[in-house]
């Protein structure tokens, strides 16, 4: 039995791929423990999973020259022997790195010992934890082709064994009786981010009515922190968020959506096209995220700043009024996607340890 020590988290963008992963590493008989801080979304969903989280502290890289820029170095040199710790202790045989604020010690622990390392980046545009860790080993993992990281290879992002598994065209009937849909008309998803994404909230509440009378039912995800009102028309289901997401992409036939790695892998695998909104802060990684499916034919993209009800007029409407192109789309977008990427990455980071 190999003994894997997974580092990571942070965000749901992080932590979902590791768990994907560690899913599939027990599933074949090895044993996967987590790196991570009390503080990310790890502390609450790897001990939910089942699995063992070895907690290090919260480093964030600081971004100016302060009192917690001295410190820094000394922080991280007592990550690094932490982790080396939990490495000797625990006979761990491989890392797997997620980025995220325990990858870099995990990697830099890893290589002073010895310990083989693998790298998964879940962005097109990698950040800074991966960029280190890709540079101390061939084993990189890449969701987007193009990622500009060392001997990347393209595994896809590993995703939940309910929406790598998802046959929507079977699953279809029963999604839409779970949210009240006529099965006669077509369903546009919406999502609006975990914390409410203003602007897409905005425009579409705007747009509804427009929607509903093309035709189309509306399911939509406004987050835990809208600031919209329901438009109270029929077919259309506003939900700060919903649980199952195997069904909501099930009962879509288009989404407009934020784009982040996550999202943009889970639409391409199952075949769902859309019209990506990006996220305009932080380093512009989601407007990388969708360069190939764009390309691809399968998804449109939109710049969050002029996403207003005149726009969504001119390029979501026209949409809605011509099925054979959603249809298209829909097909360009599954030639995009992958769904096998925690077996992927799993063969990936097992090739490293020879």
């Amino acid at each position: 039995m190999t003994r894997w020590l997974l580092a990571g988290g942070g965000t749901a963008g992080h932590v979902n791929p590791l768990l994907a992963v560690a899913d599939r590493l027990a599933e074949e008989g090895d044993e996967a423990l987590v790196l991570g801080t009390a503080e990310g979304l790890e502390s609450q969903l790897v001990p939910e999973r089942g699995y063992e989280l070895l907690v290090i502290p919260r480093l964030p890289f600081p971004r100016r020259p302060n009192a917690a820029a001295v410190r820094f170095p000394r922080a991280v040199a007592g990550s690094i022997a932490l982790t080396g710790r939990y490495l000797a202790d625990r006979g761990i045989d491989g890392v797997i790195g997620f980025g995220g604020y325990a990858a870099a010690p995990a990697y830099l622990a890893a290589r002073r010992r010895g310990v083989p390392i693998a790298v998964h980046e879940q962005n097109a545009k990698p950040g800074l934890a991966n960029r280190l860790g890709a540079r101390l080993t061939r084993a990189v993992g890449v969701t987007f082709p193009g990622t500009p990281l060392p001997h990347a290879t393209r595994v896809g992002m590993p995703l939940r064994r309910e929406i790598a598994a998802l046959d929507r065209r079977a699953l279809r009937d029963d999604a839409l009786a779970a949210f009240g849909f006529d099965p006669a008309r077509p369903v546009l998803l919406v999502m609006g981010g975990s914390t409410g994404a203003r602007r897409i909230n905005g425009t579409v509440i705007a747009s509804a009515a427009a929607v509903v009378g093309a035709g189309w039912q509306v399911l939509h995800l406004a987050g835990g922190k809208q600031e919209v009102t329901d438009p109270q028309l029929p077919g259309y289901r506003l939900l700060p968020y919903c649980d199952r997401m195997d069904l909501a992409l099930a009962a879509a036939d288009l989404a407009v959506s934020r784009a982040g790695a996550t999202t943009v892998s889970e639409y391409s695998a199952v075949g769902l096209p859309a019209v990506y909104v990006p996220y305009a802060v932080g380093n512009g990684e989601q407007r990388f995220n969708v360069a190939g499916v764009v390309a691809a034919g399968g998804a449109v993209l939109e710049p969050d700043a002029t996403f207003t009800p005149e726009r969504f007029a001119a390029v979501v409407l026209p949409l809605l009024a011509d099925p054979a192109r959603v249809a298209a789309m829909a097909a360009a977008a599954t030639g995009d996607g992958v769904r096998d990427g925690a077996e992927r990455m799993t063969r990936l980071a097992r090739a490293g340890l020879r």
